[in-house]
């Protein structure tokens, strides 16, 4: 498994005490303080522990932002603000731009920052999941990462993301297209090891390699100095299942006795799976955010370099001794649809309101007590030290999956 998905670096943030000396004026709002303090810090120490598990996130998680929905939403649930929405400053750095922060003074920034970092944390959970769990709890960790914050989150925001910033609209949605993608590789990989079809497999390999090409596509107009690294993976994540498509539909035109056609395919399969091979490569030496990944050095990529060669060789015999078909020279078109087994979207939604936010609460801030800003002193910076990721080491190969 960490041979086989590329993952950016988690976003790092400055610390944050909730110390609103004046403002807070009784127990009820220390307490809400306090905690809003302790629930942060207890999230950010999960996202490095390996001992952490999805039922651990998602309760740091849910204490956190239940809290943090007090800064934001009023208590009567109607469309106007919390007062406090903008008491506080927070800065996160972004996946792609290494440790130059942004910083907002605004609740929401942070809510979705922090559930950005979530679903990250998603990503890197399952993607080191052992060979030895059941399938369907890798399919279980990437079902989850579509909480990745959508726009309609991202909308609220008083300053709009920059260009190349997590919370921009393309990489969002090339962070959420790779989650579906990859939780598909698993639908695959599972569709393999029971047997299905070929005809079904071809069709799920064709719509996955459709979502790695879209993902790429979505991120051709950054910068590419911060965003070739991950093309270049998803790139040649597209070829490797458009061989696997050709590799698979290939088999189907052989039972049909299609033996001419299905040579045609298997070819292109081998085209494209030498250009995955090839990417890899590339991959390697492309320069970029996150450790690289060795796909080429995986059980599940070599073991299709194999199934297409002899796949190709047996189409090739039996049509010299029983078919005798001419051999087109164009390659077949791929226009395969699923009928089940695609991955659909977790809707992701954030816990309610915090039952600690009470009217008596909300109404131990007070705003007018804020002491003003002194402008003619500079601030010191708040240091953003980068996220210690922990070193995981790749597990042995054995598999027939991309568990």
């Amino acid at each position: 498994m960490t041979h086989w998905f590329h993952r950016n670096p988690l976003k790092a943030t400055a610390p944050v005490s909730f110390n609103y000396y004046g403002v807070i004026t009784g127990p009820a709002a220390s307490k809400i303080c306090s905690d809003l303090r302790s629930s942060r810090t207890r999230l950010l120490e999960l996202f490095t522990d390996l001992s952490c598990n999805p039922e651990m996130m998602k309760s740091a998680a849910d204490s956190y932002f239940s809290l943090l929905q007090g800064f934001i939403n009023s208590l009567d649930e109607s469309t106007q603000e919390s007062k406090l929405r903008y008491i506080q400053n927070f800065k996160w750095t972004d996946t792609l731009q290494g440790q130059v922060p942004s910083a907002q003074q605004d609740a929401v920034f942070e809510l979705i920052s922090m559930a950005f970092n979530v679903a990250l944390w998603y990503t890197k959970y399952a993607s080191r999941l052992e060979k030895d769990q059941h399938i369907n709890s890798l399919k279980f960790g990437f079902l989850h990462l579509f909480c990745f914050p959508q726009e309609s989150h991202v909308a609220k925001l008083i300053t709009p993301a920059e260009k190349g910033r997590d919370l921009e609209a393309r990489l969002l949605e090339a962070y959420i297209i790779q989650c579906q993608a990859e939780a598909q590789e698993v639908t695959i990989a599972r569709a393999i090891e029971l047997k299905h079809a070929p005809g079904l497999i071809a069709a799920l390999a064709y719509e996955t390699a459709n979502f790695y090409q879209k993902a790429d596509h979505t991120l051709s107009s950054l910068e590419p100095a911060y965003s070739a690294k991950w093309r270049k993976y998803l790139h040649l994540k597209m070829c490797f299942y458009t061989a696997y498509a050709y590799c698979y539909h290939g088999q189907t035109l052989l039972a049909s006795d299609k033996c001419g056609e299905a040579i045609r395919s298997l070819q292109e399969a081998e085209k494209f799976y030498a250009k995955a091979e090839a990417l890899c490569k590339e991959y390697g030496e492309t320069k970029g955010p996150g450790p690289t990944v060795k796909p080429s050095g995986h059980l599940f990529f070599r073991k299709l370099g194999t199934l297409v060669k002899n796949t190709l060789e047996k189409c090739q015999r039996e049509n010299g001794f029983i078919y005798f078909q001419k051999v087109p020279t164009e390659a077949p078109q791929l226009e395969l649809k699923a009928n089940y087994g695609l991955v659909e979207p977790v809707p992701f939604e954030f816990p309610p309101l915090s039952s600690h936010w009470t009217p008596e609460a909300m109404a131990a801030f007070d705003l007018t007590q804020r002491p003003k800003d002194d402008r003619g002193k500079p601030k010191p910076e708040e240091v953003v030290k980068p996220v210690k990721e922990p070193d995981i080491k790749p597990q042995k190969d054995t598999g027939c999956s991309v568990s």
